[in-house]
């Protein structure tokens, strides 16, 4: 009789230890997550159990037994970092312990075009629900709220940026920029800037001769403008040729972007002849040399081809209306092109 029950006793347990290791191994290929992608937040704090009971409470499909069999048996008790989770459709329990281990978090973007101005880099990030807000809603104080000791360069090396500088226009690199949830809007304006520190003193070192510029911030200013008169690349150049030779010889920039650009509010999508002789301190028309400050923020490759510019002898261009440019040596020919792609135009319509 004993050695029948021990015979039982025996047989029950093999059979749980088969049971048990094809559930173990059915748990490690079989998705946890069906449906929806599920969103699941550690906070510091949180122990596994309570981790454990956030993945239940989003309808996560498992035995808390053998999650917490695996975690042990992986040596990741205590190992799951914080942040925010997606778990997408089709992840195993053995993935989620990957992910939380490896603090695969949840990322969101935000995105500045090249050629946006500062108003606009702010309108979209205070109208970002990601991000946390901490900065004022304008522009003002900027500077001192977060790039004091947030670039690798200096600021006050004259080669590169005047200090102090007085705005961050054109000082924040155009870019996609990742983040997580609770990062901040300084964070992303202090990482855009410090790419921008970066990449201008990265292109200010492998620069072309006899350039008229004292550092580059002045070479950021034309940058920016180059940035505005030109979406095709190929352009760029030729465009920054124009000016730097106009720099060169006194002539004024006579760019309308900056015009706009010192006009603010008041501009409607039109500028007039009263607009080009108003002086401001950013209407070229009125004055010769570079404005004050960039007008938007200019990519790598406008930067690039304003410290690259083409070496011929154009000094004059005018929109052809289908986003590319006439350039021209001389004012005969230039008013010529503007009679062919402008007067005549504006006449037809």
């Amino acid at each position: 009789m004993f050695f029948r029950i021990i015979g039982l006793l025996t047989l029950i347990l093999t059979l749980l230890s088969v049971w048990g290791w094809h559930s173990y191994q059915e748990m490690l290929i079989t998705p946890a997550v069906v449906g929806n992608p599920v969103i699941v937040e550690i906070i510091k704090g949180d122990s596994f159990n309570q981790i454990t009971d956030k993945l239940i409470q989003q309808n996560v499909s498992f035995k808390p037994f053998w999650f917490k069999a695996l975690a042990v048996q992986k040596k990741m008790v205590n190992k799951l970092k914080t942040g925010e989770y997606e778990l997408t459709p089709g992840l195993t329990l053995p993935e989620i312990l990957t992910l939380f281990v490896q603090s695969k978090t949840k990322k969101y973007s935000i995105t500045f075009p090249e050629g946006w101005n500062l108003k606009e880099v702010l309108k979209e990030i205070n109208s970002n629900d990601h991000l946390e807000h901490t900065l004022p809603a304008s522009d003002v104080n900027l500077l001192g709220l977060q790039v004091e000791n947030s670039q690798q360069y200096p600021v006050s090396d004259n080669r590169f940026i005047p200090s102090p500088l007085t705005t961050l226009e054109g000082m924040l690199f155009p870019d996609t920029y990742y983040f997580e949830k609770h990062n901040t809007d300084a964070d992303i304006l202090k990482r855009a800037y410090d790419k921008m520190q970066s990449v201008l003193v990265e292109e200010w070192g492998h620069k072309v001769e006899n350039l008229p510029f004292k550092n580059a911030y002045e070479a950021l200013i034309l940058a920016s403008i180059v940035e505005k008169e030109t979406a095709q690349v190929i352009e760029m150049p030729l465009i920054a040729g124009v000016f730097i030779r106009r720099l060169q010889s006194g002539m004024m920039l006579q760019t309308d972007p900056t015009v706009i650009y010192g006009m603010g509010e008041s501009y409607q999508g039109n500028i007039s002849s009263k607009d080009l002789k108003t002086p401001t301190a950013y209407n070229t028309y009125t004055f010769s040399g570079l404005p004050p400050t960039p007008i938007a923020m200019p990519g790598r490759d406008a930067i690039y081809a304003t410290l690259h510019p083409d070496n011929s002898n154009n000094r004059y261009f005018v929109a052809r209306g289908d986003g590319t440019h006439q350039f021209s040596t001389n004012l005969k020919d230039h008013n010529m092109a503007v009679d062919k792609f402008q007067r005549k135009k504006n006449a037809q319509r």
